[in-house]
């Protein structure tokens, strides 16, 4: 790489096997001469080589004009992250950097075991990279030793404040020796941040890196407006449109990350989920399987997906529209990284484009306004793919040359040609046909002749449509579209089946029918239930008075049933005892209190509470004036009494 004086030489030939020909603009801000042990304020973006940057900007400070580190004792660097991920993201890159310098890094990250990190900072370490949580409980139970600290990095500052980890933060600079030197790098420098930096630094340097004023230069951003009901079929279109290496789709909530990942496996997608419910494990996983190529579609919520680093991750796809322009940069930013284009398309459905607008205008960047990838559109791409094949320009090996040939003598030309085409085409899933981005939503179709099968657990296993599903279509070799509804009950599952499927299902669990888990799958000879669902259950109200009124019985008798209504009646449904602006927003009708009766003069009327207005004086008690009794006559406009709370 380019010569730099400031750069130690074994961190400069660390970079040069790395293929580094120049710094980003963060990594130089941050290495030039004048700033030598300053405090760093730094605002830089995701994907701008900051772990690099703080790694050659402490590194004078670790050093000691020294080019190589002594026995590793009480560590001399601390950086925090704000996620398990980008801790041990961090770790790997500070690990090759200075591979040359014989530096021992250690991690301390929450879901790993707690013996292990503190028998490691026993042997020593040099850097310890950790996440705030994790290595507040270390210093607190005496494991890790502060009194040598030379730096302390915060990375993705903003982020760990948002996260909530004030407190932790406070506690570990508060416990770092005062001598230290403290780089803050955060994506935006908010109030909370610059408060923070006042406190814990001394007479900071700003860097604003050239990469913030033009925020993802390499990530071309597409929105794609479609109608509602096309929105996984056009995720499913763009993952076969672009066909990248990795790809990452970004889900609002936890169902939808399990629902759509269920969705692209049965497409036949090479695909992993990421969200909070994973255990750290399950996580660790999932992403070695999208870096060592096993998968290539991550499905991912935001906190899952915080500080991560896939390589060849060429396309963000926004399944769902992010709650702030923050997010949608935070998001797109996983891509367009080191040099390398990306793509960032957003999916949005009818009724959002004033809202997706509006995250655009708030982040700054400009999107075009594209159709989704249609069917044809998808299998023109993939005509370009197969031609563009380096297959086509190999040489032919003497074994395959003399196969060929048979096969052509055989077969013919067009032929081989038609059935490798076919071959090419099953290897993919098969693109979605799209409607109109106006349309309106689709009708519900039946679902067409069926049969019913019962599987031997229910809510008690905690049995799931999400992946009862999936696992059916695995046993039977059948699509999503083959099967229908899908109950779950106490003790046991009903799913309905296509009646041309259901053959293919019960040969393939055969006789005992066992599925996965040690479920068992038995066919019904009929419904399990009638058209509208489980049965009710049995009315256990007690019997009703035979001398009880009308309106106070829980039903009405055939010669009770009320009048047929004239011409013009109001048929909305009646809400009882909900006040009259509540009933008006619901579009409901109070329900009219019939008049009531004039009482005979030679009885005396027992007053029931709620039936009418008092028309006695209230005792009063010691010390208080009574009340006044309250006028005579039916309320105003003749409405039962609103009871405020009910709705």
């Amino acid at each position: 790489m380019t010569e730099n004086p400031t750069l130690i030489r074994p961190l400069a030939d660390a970079l040069a096997d790395r293929g580094y020909a120049v710094l980003t603009p963060v990594q130089e801000a941050v290495t030039q001469a004048g700033h030598g042990g300053a405090d760093l304020l730094v605002s830089a973006q995701t994907g701008s080589g900051k772990t690099v940057g703080f790694g050659l900007a402490i590194a004078p400070t670790l050093l000691d004009a020294e080019e190589r580190f002594g026995p590793a004792g009480a560590p001399l660097a601390l950086v925090i992250a704000p996620t398990r991920e980008l801790a041990l993201q961090v770790k790997r890159e500070l690990g090759w950097l200075y591979a040359l310098t014989g530096a021992t890094v250690a991690s301390c990250v929450g879901g790993m075991d707690m013996r292990d990190e503190r028998r490691a900072l026993d042997r020593g370490a040099h850097i310890v990279v950790g996440t705030p949580g994790r290595l507040r409980d270390h210093i607190q139970r005496g494991s890790l030793d502060m009194t040598a600290m030379r730096a302390v990095v915060l990375d993705e500052a903003d982020e760990m404040l948002d996260l909530g980890f004030r407190e932790d933060l406070e506690f570990i600079l508060g416990e770092a020796p005062e001598t230290r030197r403290t780089l803050m790098f955060s994506a935006t420098v908010p109030k909370a941040i610059a408060t923070l930096a006042q406190k814990y630094q001394k007479d900071a340097v700003r860097i604003t890196s050239g990469g913030e004023r033009s925020q993802h230069a390499d990530i071309e951003y597409r929105a794609m407006q479609v109608a509602t009901h096309d929105v996984e079929h056009a995720i499913v279109n763009v993952l076969r449109f672009y066909e990248a290496q990795n790809a990452i789709v970004f889900c609002n909530t936890r169902a939808t990350v399990n629902r759509l990942t269920t969705r692209l496996s049965n497409r036949s997608f090479s695909v992993v989920a990421l969200s909070g419910e994973l255990s750290q494990s399950e996580r660790t996983h999932a992403l070695q399987a999208m870096r060592d190529g096993r998968a290539r579609v991550c499905v991912a919520t935001d906190v899952a997906a915080r500080g991560i680093d896939l390589p060849n991750l060429d396309l963000v796809i926004h399944a769902e529209l992010p709650s702030n322009g923050e997010t949608l940069l935070h998001r797109s930013g996983r891509t367009g990284r080191a040099g390398r284009k990306g793509v960032s398309a957003l999916i949005v459905a009818k009724n959002a484009r004033r809202k997706a607008e509006g995250l655009l205008r708030f982040a700054k960047v400009t999107a075009d306004w594209v159709d989704a990838p249609s069917a044809e559109a998808v299998r023109l791409k993939d005509e370009e793919r197969l031609l563009s094949d380096p297959v086509w320009t190999e040489a032919v090996a003497e074994g395959d040359a003399a196969f060929a040939s048979r096969l052509l003598d055989l077969h013919g030309a067009e032929r081989i040609a038609a059935a490798f085409v076919r071959a090419w085409r099953d290897r993919h899933s098969a693109p979605e046909e799209l409607s109109a981005a106006d349309a309106p939503a689709r009708p519900t179709e039946a679902f067409g002749p069926s049969r019913w099968f019962a599987i031997s657990v229910g809510r008690a296993d905690r049995a799931e449509p999400r992946w009862i599903l999936p696992m059916l279509c695995r046993a039977g070799n059948l699509g999503r579209e083959d099967v229908g509804a899908i109950r779950v009950q106490e003790t046991e599952t009903f799913v309905e089946v296509l009646a041309s499927r259901a053959p293919a299902l019960l040969a393939a669990v055969g006789a005992s029918g066992k599925l996965e888990g040690g479920a068992v799958l038995r066919a019904l000879d009929a419904p399990p239930f009638g058209p509208r669902g489980p049965a009710p259950k049995p009315d256990t109200r007690p019997a009703e008075r035979s001398d009880a009124r009308p309106s106070e019985r829980a039903g009405t008798r055939p010669e009770q049933q009320p009048e047929k209504k004239p011409d013009g009646w109001q048929t909305k449904p009646k809400a009882r005892h909900i006040a009259p602006d509540v009933a008006a927003d619901h579009g409901l009708l109070a329900e009219p209190k019939p008049p009531a009766p004039k009482a005979k003069p030679s009885g005396k009327k027992p007053h029931r509470k709620g039936s009418g207005p008092a028309t006695k004086a209230v005792a009063a008690k010691p010390g208080k004036p009574p009340r006044k009794p309250a006028k005579p006559g039916p309320r105003k406009g003749g409405m039962a009494p609103p009871k405020r709370g009910r709705s």
